[in-house]
């Protein structure tokens, strides 16, 4: 992970975002479920959803074991989820 270490520092700079605020193991363990429990394409937007909710305020831990949960038990054609409260 030396390089995804080094990316994020350089990203996070460039972003003005420390990386020790990033809970990396998180964000990747979401990615990874919903990659391969919907679409890979949801990975990274699944992943960007889940900054901006938690830049609204939602805790990082818990939303991400929800949307993995959800990925998990995803099955293809499923309509429409309601939102998460």
């Amino acid at each position: 992970m030396k390089e995804l270490d080094a990316w994020l520092a350089a990203a996070g700079r460039r972003a003005g975002v420390d990386p020790a605020d990033i809970p990396t193991r998180l964000v990747l363990d979401l990615a990874r479920d919903v990659a391969h429990g919907v679409v890979r394409p949801g990975a990274p937007v699944t992943a960007y959803l889940l900054g901006v909710a938690v830049g609204r305020g939602a805790d990082p831990a818990e939303l991400a074991a929800r949307l993995s949960e959800l990925a998990v038990s995803w099955s293809p054609g499923e309509g429409a989820e309601p939102p998460i409260p």
